[in-house]
């Protein structure tokens, strides 16, 4: 519960969590948790619950992507791109939630000596975008490529082959292979997310000072506005779903494709019925083609094991087309308008432009426009390299060590795996391997390790039913942290909105409440509340999306959903991206929608202001 006058939310190290998470810190590394070591500097800080990357109790082992970006964000904040006032992102978790901080601003001096940095590192980026890119994609290509062939052992024989003794000994065997593999899929893993970062920082930074000049030229120009100016993106996070709009249409266009996809067989039974017809092993050539690599998209947020991904759950991509095809039949369009999209954005710039008076601020305006134009697509471009492809790629390599574990009978599930950390693994495996070395009728410590999976895996669950409050401390006088404005849409404003709302039960009598304008147009119907990504299967045509916050394989309800509200998101989170790419009212940054709202509530959502009304309550 928030004390609204005191203007804060609960102290983080004075703050309790239900008594069913006890024994939840042992999860997690000491490091990830509130300490009186570091009392004084966590106090001064301003901690919010991450609904973006973790709005689930977090798994052990899921931890290690928070992990890398954590480094990875911050150092290109402080150490190479030298942005003056910021500094990076701290992480902390409570309750097996993670909460976050942007970090106070460094002493003036640091500020004075990044700034010398700051003008020659970020604007040559500015300027050498494209072929940054180009190069940027090939090399995490590579990276993601080296990931895949790595080679995770199968089991551990009972002697070493022959071949790995003649004609002379292999110097090592399986007990430093599993070991050594470990080591480089973490290893590989925190310098694809270094890789991440390369550019991304500077993408919310050039919308930042887009947005500032913006605002500069034409006072009180809404945010919505300067959303119109950047939106249109041609980038690899729609091409999943660009995918499965064009299997639709093919599907429509072969002979007896479109009825057997329209059916209510599981996968595997389609494509055997497809695959005895020519025009059916057409469709499968190209389903076959979409698979490599646009079906590594996440099912959900690419963030934790349990979602799954288009490969792993086919009947989710198989959904969507069997979709589309009723919607084409239907004579509706499935397609997002980028043409539109395209002629809206030209339209009100050359409305805004009219309106500049000098040259100057012409000039200040079109180098602006044209960085912001030209990096802003990387948002989202990167996203599904890294956070989709990269990461299905792990999970089932991690999967692999599962299964050797559950062989040695050292866990009972593969997935078991992802209730450890990434430092108690190698302890495992390591235990794993001496026991290979010593022999037969050697003992390990399986029951001590499936407790603590079958503990842990209680611990989540309790954690799911536990409502967390949106924020732990004090809220910051001034935000300068660029993600945290942009990709979390944390600001002083957006706060004093949460204090008013964090107790629940006072929340649930709010009629209204406010977020970004993250994407104009306004509607209205009635809500669906999404809290868990299973939900997704729940929405239903003309409803009004209702979560904390958007994952990007949910594109494909974009074109049938009347507006979004988030609870967490700024300008430039994936909520906002998407809404304005397929023309979809939206406020994000709320807070605290998914208390105040419920599913069939009729809400209206104005992506002009910010404001969410509730208008009826069921």
């Amino acid at each position: 519960m928030a004390d609204e006058k005191a203007g804060r939310f609960p102290d983080p190290h004075e703050f309790k969590v239900p008594k069913e998470l006890e024994g939840w810190e042992e999860m997690y590394p000491s490091h990830y948790l509130f300490s009186r070591d570091r009392m004084d500097w966590e106090k001064r800080q301003f901690w919010y619950q991450d609904k973006i990357h973790a709005p689930e109790p977090m798994p052990p082992l899921d931890l290690i992507f928070q992990e890398a970006w954590q480094i990875a964000l911050s150092q290109y904040t402080t150490r190479v791109f030298c942005i003056p006032p910021a500094q990076g992102i701290a992480q902390r978790m409570v309750g097996c939630y993670m909460y976050i901080c942007a970090v106070e601003p460094p002493p003036p001096e640091v500020i004075g000596e990044k700034a010398e940095q700051f003008q020659k590192r970020v604007f040559y980026v500015f300027e050498h975008y494209d072929e940054l890119w180009d190069k940027w994609l090939v090399k995490f290509k590579a990276l993601g490529n080296e990931m895949a062939q790595l080679k995770i052992p199968g089991e551990m024989p009972k002697f070493a082959p022959d071949d790995q003794v003649f004609p002379a000994p292999k110097g090592y065997y399986v007990s430093y292979d599993v070991v050594e593999a470990f080591d480089k899929l973490v290893n590989m893993m925190f310098k694809g997310w270094q890789y991440h970062f390369e550019m991304l920082n500077l993408t919310y930074l050039a919308y930042l000072m887009f947005a500032d000049v913006a605002r500069k030229l034409f006072p009180g120009i809404s945010e919505s506005a300067i959303g119109k100016m950047v939106a249109g993106a041609y980038v690899s996070m729609f091409r999943p779903e660009e995918e499965l709009c064009r299997l639709a249409r093919l599907a429509v266009s072969l002979r007896g494709v479109k009825d057997v996809l329209s059916g209510t067989q599981s996968v595997s039974e389609k494509l055997s019925a497809l695959d005895t017809t020519p025009d059916g092993r057409q469709w499968i050539e190209e389903y076959k083609k979409a698979r490599e690599p646009w079906f590594y998209v996440s099912c959900g947020s690419g963030w934790l094991h349990h979602e799954g991904s288009w490969l792993t759950q086919p009947e989710i991509p198989f959904n969507y087309i069997k979709d589309y095809i009723g919607r084409l039949g239907r004579g509706e369009k499935i397609e997002r308008s980028l043409d539109e999209i395209d002629k809206q954005r030209e339209k009100i710039i050359s409305s805004y432009r009219e309106l500049i008076k000098s040259d100057d601020d012409r000039a200040s305006f079109e180098n602006a426009y044209k960085t912001v134009r030209t990096i802003y697509r990387y948002a989202e471009d990167h996203l599904f390299w890294v956070e989709h492809w990269f990461h299905t790629i792990w999970f089932g390599k991690i999967r692999d060590f599962g299964r050797l574990m559950v062989k040695r009978g050292m866990i009972n599930a593969v997935d078991d795996i992802f209730m450890f950390n990434r430092y108690e693994i190698p302890e495992m495996l390591t235990e794993l391997a001496t026991g290979w070395a010593l022999g037969v009728n050697i003992p390990l410590r399986s029951d001590y390790y499936k407790a603590k999976a079958e503990k842990r895996k209680k611990i989540l669950n309790a954690a799911r039913n536990w409502t967390q409050p949106p924020a732990l401390g004090v809220p910051p006088e001034e935000v300068a942290e660029p993600f945290t404005i942009m990709l979390w849409g944390i600001t002083t404003d957006k706060v004093k909105e949460w204090l008013k709302g964090a107790d629940a039960s006072a929340a649930g009598e709010a009629g209204e409440i406010k977020g970004f304008a993250s994407s104009a147009g306004s509607a209205e119907g009635p809500a669906r509340v999404l809290k868990l990504l299973k939900d997704i299967v729940d929405l239903k045509a003309g409803e009004v999306l209702v979560c904390p916050s958007t994952n990007p394989s949910w594109a494909p309800v974009f074109t049938k959903i009347k507006a979004a509200v988030t609870d967490i998101g700024g300008l430039t989170s994936h909520a906002a991206i998407v809404c304005r790419e397929y023309g979809v009212p939206s406020v994000t940054g709320t807070g605290i929608a998914t208390s105040v709202i419920k599913t069939g509530d009729i809400i209206r959502v104005d992506g002009d202001t910010g404001v969410v009304t509730i208008v009826k309550r069921m």
